[in-house]
This record gives C-alpha cells, sequence and structure tokens, in this order.
C-alpha cells in the first residue's frame, strides 16, 4: 500500500503542489481572522451543578467578575491637591464609554430621610471638589462617619482607599477592554508621576486583561524561538540549508493550518490554543527528520534517487503515520472531559498534528525530488563515528545486560513513587505568574488591605415571592447572623448584602449617627420600610442589585483572597455546616457560588480528567499497537516504557514541589501520547525485520537499535530543546510544562531505545535465535 501512495505523490506532484498551496491561501486567510478570547475561561462542562450554580446566579445578578479596583495607600489622602487629583481620575475613568460605574472617596453617596415625601434622597458627599483644606477637612468627618464604607472603599487603619470601577458585561468580554484597561492604566500613572506614589491594580478584569496580554506576547515569542532552535539543531544534523528551510516551511504551513482551523471551528486565541502553533512546529520536525534520515540512508546504501524516495515513504509511512496518530491521541482525549476550554484545545491540536504529518508526507518526497542529490558532506552524520559507538554500548547494554536495565528501572519507579507522595495538588488564580510580578504584587496588596478582591457570591433563596422581606424579615436576620460567623475569616472581605444596605438606611433614618449602623429591631425596620415603598425611590433603587425581580432570592458579595484551592476546599466544609445551621434546607436554598468556588472545582474537575484522559489514552495507543502485533504481552509491556517516565516526571514535581495544578496537569497525556511515538517506530521497523527480512530476534534488535536510533536521538533532541522554549513562559505553569515534559521525552527516548529491546528480548527468550519461517 505505501508504496503505491509513494507513486501517488511522486506522480500527481503538481497537483498536490497546487492543492496545498490552494489550501494554504485559503487556510491563511481564515487564520487572518483569528482573535483573542476575551471571556473567563470554562473549564467546568455546562452541566456540572457548580458551572449550573453559578451561570443561575450570573442571570439574576450579572457577571460577579467585572470590578477592576485600583489602590492607593498614603497617609496624605486627605491633603487637598491629593484629594482633588483623585476626584479628577474617578470623573475621567467614569467618562469612559464601557464602564458601568465608578466608586472612590471622591463620590461616595448619602442617604437623607425626607420628612415631607416619606422616603429617603440619595444626595452626593461631594458635589464638587473641595475648595480648601477646611471643606475637606469636613468632608474627610463625613466620610469617617458612614461606616458603610469602612472595609471597602477605605481602611483608615492603614490609610488605603480603592476606587472601584465595574464594566458593562458586554465591554468586559470584548476587544474594547483591553483599551479602556490600557487608557486607565495611562491615566492613572499621570496620578502617580504627579504625587511621586504607587497606584495598585488588580481585579478580575485587569488580571484577565494583563493575562491575555501576556499570552498574545508569549504566542510571538514562542514561535519565534521554536523555529530559530528547530533551525538551528536541523542544520546542526544535516548541515544541509535546503533540507532546514524545507523542514521549517512545512511544518510552518501545518501552523496555518492550525490558526485556520480555529477560526473555522468557531474558536479564539487561549491559554492553552495559544500554544498549539509553537507545539506543531516542535512536534511536526520529527517527522521531517525520520523522512529526510531514511531518504539518505537509502542514497547511501544504493544511490538510486528514485527508489530512495520509494522506500522513504513505503519504509516509514506505517511508523510515521502510527506515530503521529498517538501523538493525536494524546490530545484528542481532551475531548471527552466535557470542558470547552479542554475540548478546543484537544480537537485543533490532534487534528492538526495529522494534518501537519500528511503535509510532510506530501512535500518532503516532492521537494526531495526537485532537488539534486546531496553532497558527501550531508551524508556524513549517517556515518558519525559518536552515534556508531553510542547506539553500539546501547545495543550491547541490552543483550548483555537486561537485569542491570531492569533493576534500574525499578530503582526509578520506586524513587518516582516516593516523590508522588510529596506532590500537593493546589492551584492558584495567579500562582502561574512570578511572586515579584506586578499583578501577583498588586493582589496580595488588596489582600492585606481589603482582605482581597476575587468575587465570592452567597445566594440566598426564600422560594417565595417577598420572602426576602416577609415573615417579620427573617431572612434578614439570617442573612446577619451569617455575617457575622463569616466575620471570623480573614480571608473574605466585608460583604455586600441587602443588610449593610438596611444597616446604611437606618443610619439614616436615626439622624446620620455612627453609632446606628446596625441592624434595627423587627419594630423599627417596619418602620423603615414604610420610606421604601415605592420601587422608583433612589433609596429603593440603591439595593435593587442585592434583590432578584419577585424579592425572593438575594445575594451576599464578598471579596476573598487568593488561598488556594486547598484553603477553599477547607473553608467550604467549615462554612456549610454553619450555613446549614442557619438556614434550614428545607426551607431554604442557599448557593455557595462564585468565581473562587469556581476556580476550586475546575482545579479538582481538571485533576480528575488527568487519570480519565490518560486511561482513554492508554487504551487507544495500545489498540494501535494491536495493528502491528497482535500479542497482549507485548502490548502491555510496550507501555512501560512510556510510563516510566510520567512516572519519574510526577516524581520529579513532588520533591521540587511542583504543583498538580489546571496548568500543569496536562503535561500527562500529552507527554505520553508523544513519548508513544518512539515505542511505535521501533515496534515497526523490529516487526519489518523480523517478517519482511527474515532475521532472528537478536538480529532484529540489533538492526533497530541501528536502524531507528539515530533518527530517534535527532527527535529526542528536537523535542527536548523544542519544548524547552516554554521555560521562558512568565506564566509558572506554562514554564513547568515545558521543562517537565521535556525532560520525560528525553527519558522516554531512553527507555524505548534500552528498556523496549530489553523487554523484547525476555518476552522471545525462548527463540531468539530462530528466524521466521
Amino acid at each position: 500500500m505505501w508504496n503505491k501512495i509513494a507513486n501517488i505523490i511522486i506522480r500527481n506532484r503538481l497537483f498536490w503542489i497546487g492543492f496545498i498551496l490552494v489550501s494554504t491561501i485559503f487556510m491563511g486567510y481564515q487564520a487572518s481572522k483569528i482573535q483573542l478570547s476575551y471571556e473567563f475561561a470554562r473549564i467546568l462542562p455546562a452541566n456540572d451543578p457548580t458551572e449550573k450554580e453559578y451561570q443561575n446566579f450570573r442571570k439574576l445578578f450579572g457577571e460577579d467578575g467585572s470590578l477592576m479596583v485600583i489602590g492607593w495607600q498614603s497617609p496624605d489622602i486627605y491633603k487637598l491637591q491629593n484629594f482633588n487629583d483623585w476626584y479628577d481620575l474617578t470623573q475621567q475613568i467614569k467618562k469612559h464609554e464601557g464602564i458601568k460605574n465608578v466608586i472612590s472617596l471622591a463620590n461616595l453617596i448619602d442617604l437623607k430621610v425626607n420628612e415631607s415625601t416619606k422616603r429617603f434622597d440619595v444626595k452626593p458627599v461631594l458635589t464638587q471638589k473641595p475648595q480648601s483644606q477646611t471643606e475637606l477637612d469636613s468632608v474627610r468627618e463625613k466620610i469617617s462617619n458612614l461606616k458603610f464604607y469602612e472595609g471597602t472603599i477605605l481602611n483608615s487603619n492603614t490609610n488605603t482607599t480603592l476606587m472601584a470601577i465595574t464594566f458593562n458585561e458586554k465591554t468586559l468580554n470584548s476587544k474594547k477592554r483591553i483599551a479602556i484597561v490600557g487608557e486607565i492604566k495611562a491615566l492613572a500613572h499621570e496620578f502617580e508621576l504627579k504625587h511621586q506614589t504607587t497606584l495598585h491594580f488588580s481585579g478580575m478584569p485587569f488580571i484577565r486583561t494583563a493575562t491575555m496580554q501576556k499570552v498574545s506576547r508569549e504566542m510571538e515569542l514562542f514561535m519565534g524561538l521554536a523555529v530559530v532552535v528547530t533551525a538551528i539543531i536541523l542544520w546542526f544534523f544535516f548541515r544541509s540549508v535546503r533540507f532546514t528551510v524545507v523542514s521549517i516551511l512545512v511544518v510552518l504551513i501545518g501552523v496555518v493550518f492550525s490558526v485556520g482551523t480555529l477560526v473555522m471551528f468557531g474558536y479564539k486565541i487561549t491559554m492553552l490554543t495559544g500554544l498549539i502553533p509553537p507545539l506543531l512546529i516542535v512536534i511536526g520536525v520529527p517527522n521531517c527528520i525520520f523522512l529526510i534520515n531514511r531518504y539518505q540512508g537509502e542514497l547511501l546504501a544504493h544511490g538510486d534517487k528514485q527508489l530512495a524516495i520509494q522506500n522513504m515513504v513505503s519504509g516509514i509511512g506505517l511508523s510515521t503515520f502510527l506515530a503521529n496518530l498517538t501523538t493525536a491521541i494524546g490530545f484528542g482525549v481532551f475531548y471527552f472531559t466535557n470542558s470547552s476550554l479542554l475540548v478546543e484545545f484537544g480537537v485543533v491540536a490532534a487534528l492538526n498534528v495529522m494534518v501537519t504529518y500528511v503535509l510532510c508526507l506530501l512535500l518532503i518526497p516532492i521537494c526531495v525530488y526537485y532537488m539534486g542529490m546531496p553532497k558527501v558532506k550531508h551524508l556524513k552524520h549517517l556515518e558519525g563515528q559518536w552515534a556508531k559507538n553510542f547506539l553500539g554500548l546501547i545495543n550491547k547494554l541490552v543483550h548483555n545486560n537486561r537485569k542491570a536495565i531492569y533493576l534500574t528501572s525499578l530503582i526509578v519507579v520506586l524513587i518516582s513513587a516516593y516523590g508522588i507522595t510529596k506532590i500537593n495538588v493546589i492551584g492558584y488564580v495567579v500562582d502561574d505568574l512570578p511572586k515579584k510580578d506586578p499583578i501577583y504584587t498588586d493582589l496580595r496588596f488588596f489582600e492585606a488591605n481589603f482582605n482581597g478582591v476575587l468575587p465570592f457570591e452567597i445566594m440566598v433563596d426564600t422560594k417565595h415571592p417577598n420572602g426576602v422581606f416577609d415573615n417579620q424579615a427573617e431572612a434578614l436576620y439570617k442573612i446577619k447572623s451569617l455575617q457575622n460567623k463569616l466575620k471570623q475569616y480573614k480571608e473574605f472581605s466585608k460583604p455586600l448584602s441587602i443588610v449593610e444596605a438596611t444597616r446604611f438606611l437606618y443610619q439614616s433614618y436615626k439622624g446620620g449617627e455612627a453609632r446606628y449602623y446596625i441592624m434595627p429591631s423587627v419594630f423599627e425596620l417596619s418602620k423603615l420600610s414604610e420610606y421604601l415603598q415605592s420601587d422608583s425611590t433612589s433609596a429603593s433603587k440603591q439595593i435593587k442589585p442585592f434583590l432578584n425581580a419577585d424579592k425572593s432570592i438575594t445575594r451576599i458579595s464578598f471579596q476573598m483572597a487568593d488561598v488556594g484551592s486547598v484553603r477553599i476546599k477547607e473553608l467550604m466544609k467549615e462554612i456549610q455546616p454553619q450555613v446549614d445551621a442557619i438556614f434550614p434546607p428545607s426551607e431554604y436554598k442557599v448557593s455557595l457560588t462564585g468565581h473562587s468556588l469556581v476556580f476550586l472545582k475546575s482545579n479538582d474537575y481538571l485533576l480528575g480528567n488527568l487519570y480519565e484522559s490518560l486511561l482513554i489514552a492508554i487504551v487507544l495507543i495500545a489498540l494501535v499497537g494491536m495493528i502491528l502485533f497482535r500479542s497482549i504481552p507485548i502490548i502491555i509491556l510496550s507501555k512501560l516504557p512510556c510510563l516510566i517516565p510520567l512516572a519519574l516526571t510526577a516524581g520529579i514535581m513532588g520533591f521540587f514541589d511542583i504543583h498538580f495544578k489546571p496548568s500543569t496537569i496536562l503535561i500527562f497525556s500529552i507527554t505520553f501520547g508523544i513519548a508513544s511515538d518512539g515505542t511505535v517506530y521501533f515496534l515497526t521497523r523490529y516487526r519489518q525485520e523480523l517478517e519482511e527480512k527474515g532475521h532472528t530476534v537478536r538480529e532484529a534488535i540489533t538492526n533497530t537499535i541501528f536502524g531507528t536510533g539515530l533518527s530517534m536521538i535527532y527527535t529526542a533532541v528536537i523535542l527536548f530543546c523544542g519544548f524547552s522554549i516554554f521555560a521562558a513562559s512568565s506564566f509558572g505553569g506554562t514554564a513547568a510544562m515545558g521543562v517537565m515534559v521535556s525532560i520525560t521525552l528525553l527519558i522516554a527516548m531512553c527507555t524505548n531505545l534500552i528498556l523496549l529491546p530489553a523487554l523484547l528480548l525476555t518476552i522471545n527468550r525462548n527463540k531468539l535465535d530462530q528466524k521466521k519461517v
């Protein structure tokens, strides 16, 4: 079959060149329309209870991650010029299209009782900038009396204030967000320069924007590094500019197809899909290496160019197909996670691994057909003494020291198993960033002064209309009790809720004295409600964000620290019983939700899917092995050279305290698929030596080591160096992925060249010198 394919490729070379050219132009046009994803990455599947609850919350109350904050710490906040410039900054930001609201010390509101109309009037604390320090001192005293803002907008103990900027949802999930955040930072920078101070930025819109900008820059960086690194290594191996340029050109066409595929499928660039183009360069180049090495080897053997091209395709067409199939499976298993983020990455990567393989299979033979015969210096690498000596050492080791190989493998597995026990399964929202990154340090600033900025929501469903207020406002007093319970946890900020709004109203009702910022008695509450009868009153509008339409559901909004998935889980275990004790589940439905909880579940979900996807990958790749051998022992034992490197990688992660988290969990299925390539190459050549050439098992093993060893070494070096480029990432998880995958694939080369042939000799120990009849 592969002889026919070789003939079809060369006979119809002009058709294939034209077809690929037209397809590349079309996919290039599609790729030109690629966009960054500005929406929050959804890891959980749509039918997950936590995700459904979160989406239900968003339908009722809108996006919880729409708040950007600017923090300012200074003992001179209330100096006239400083305060007035803060006032101007507030007004400038508020004027931006796409900004829903801005709250700062400069535009706080107060409530005043209007006895004539029996309502609360909303009055700004400031109607214009203070004209004198005396006037500002009066404003300062008034603000200090408004306890509603202490702990939310102001921390008097640390002389810290924040500006809360709310994006409208349309802007939040669009490209405009980047421009607006950039303009806000520019305005804030002017303030910093003028006052020789430092402002701090955080909140989900800011974190998401800064993260996506880093993803965009790093995608370009990795593309450049992947091309440069692989080109240098190819030239070093082949000493041929032509083969280097052809190989790089072929995989770059694969990159164009991958980006075009993203657009055609309606996907955008995310932190994961942004890795696909450089990954394809690194993964695609080994195809070129195997094809070119086989072509040059054939020329060295007989010097017939036409026969060399045909043997190149027929000789390793099947092995490269199966190897790419196993790599594609390593990516494709993410389809079974039902997570849109992973499905997009897995499907596009798997599909384009195979597309790049087809491009290599078509273009490499056609290119060498039109090239002249390679010079002697271009073939020298095939007869390099270092390669012969190294492969000879491996061959001797495999045939004579199998017990030592097995003992070494066992020791590695045992040490790795101990390391695995030390792995921490934990993730943080910003733990992929260096500890000195401004995003990280600013987040810690807000945690120190306001207990954090990550959304955490409690949704209380009373199960009947007006349930929040009826039955003598029982729900309100229960919410007050829950808030008091949560005060003991330093991980949570002061809440915003209907209870805090009621305290604010009561303080105003009692003349504005700070001591009345309390939850009134039932009797006082009934009198207070008379001033809120009309939904059109200004005060009534202030509490609407905390209620649904029929007032059966209310929310308690906290901001919390980025305490990590382990601590969040502990908090939920402690809080849930307290919630159930205050709100009997038979009478109320209380949901703990928000970005923080979704993040926790996403971390656990990914970990669960690691085992699932890895198991699926093992089963599918084992089925691929059935194409080569009908032997169960061979299929089972041939997985060991791929699994041992994974165990070693996991052990290294344990010893070096590299956490299991969303960004590092992906390493294993991907690496297993790529590591299986070497197994496929080795077993395919081994089968050819046994069945087609009629060699004994000993001879077949020796010939396979020398026949595939050089290409496997070249491939391992390319993959090691190629994945190492990701170590340059500013995202800790991406950097860890690059280093860990590089190490895993280098170890996999060793196990495929040493352990695999040793296992094959052991399995066939009773017929080592028998030839197949």
